[in-house]
């Protein structure tokens, strides 16, 4: 991290007053490519729904969501009428909801959306690979949402970034990201997938130092191979359980 930048979303103007954000029509509202009802593992401590919305600017070779990247309009769309009916059928039991993909913030009516369940009094967390610092800053101004999952693929490094995220890569937006939500008082978790086809231990260790704060948890993922974006990574095997172990004590600690 380079430590004569530091960025706050209080110097962000919004990008849409907030007295507006509700008031968008539905055809302007994120693509909604599925819904899960029900989460224990999504939101740490919370019990989520999850809202999956498609399109995303990254091409992980290892992603295993790869349908809402590549082939998102050759999905069924869920209409945002019918998730706020099942929604509203199982508030007794949700402490909030989780818009997940793909990539939420490439979506111009991602605010829109949030600010429609912020008003049915939904918790939000927003699952982010953080590359628009811009989107990320005026939802946390407008106080949309009340926890971030970023997904940092790599230690901030451009060779190694752009070999998990399978395209060319802004760092400049990605550190801009882990600055908003350090220096945010909201929830917040740095995430990475790891294999060791992409991730030495010397570079989870570098990802770790970056990313640690006083306020901000790290979690570290094992790559489980499924089906992948590039089928070559379903031959992948994630971290070995001892060496797993370490790197997840690793993160724990800071």
């Amino acid at each position: 991290m380079r430590g004569e930048e530091t960025y706050s979303y209080q110097d962000i103007p919004p990008i849409l007053p907030p007295t507006h954000l509700p008031s968008c029509p539905t055809d302007c509202l994120p693509p909604i490519k599925g819904f899960l009802e029900t989460s224990f593992v999504d939101w740490p401590g919370k019990l989520c729904a999850m809202i999956f919305v498609g399109g995303c600017n990254f091409r992980c070779p290892f992603c295993h969501n790869h349908p809402l990247v590549l082939t998102p309009k050759e999905m069924d769309s869920i209409s945002f009428a019918e998730i706020q009916t099942r929604l509203t059928t199982r508030r007794k039991w949700l402490d909030g909801v989780c818009i997940s993909g793909g990539e939420p913030t490439i979506s111009p009516g991602l605010p829109a959306m949030i600010a429609r369940l912020k008003a049915e009094g939904w918790a939000i967390k927003l699952d982010t690979n953080g590359s628009r610092p811009e989107v990320l800053a005026g939802l946390l101004k407008e106080g949309l949402l009340d926890m971030v999952a970023m997904d940092v693929k790599a230690p901030l490094v451009q060779k190694k970034y752009e070999a998990c995220t399978g395209c060319q890569v802004e760092l400049d937006k990605i550190r801009q990201s882990i600055e908003l939500l350090k220096n945010s008082k909201i929830d917040h978790q740095f995430r990475i997938t790891v294999l060791p086809r992409l991730h030495s231990e010397d570079d989870i260790r570098a990802w770790v130092e970056q990313l640690a704060g006083e306020n901000s948890r790290l979690k570290i993922q094992n790559f489980n191979p499924r089906t992948t974006m590039d089928s070559l990574y379903e031959k992948e095997s994630g971290f070995a359980p001892e060496i797993f172990s370490r790197l997840a004590d690793m993160a724990a600690t800071g």
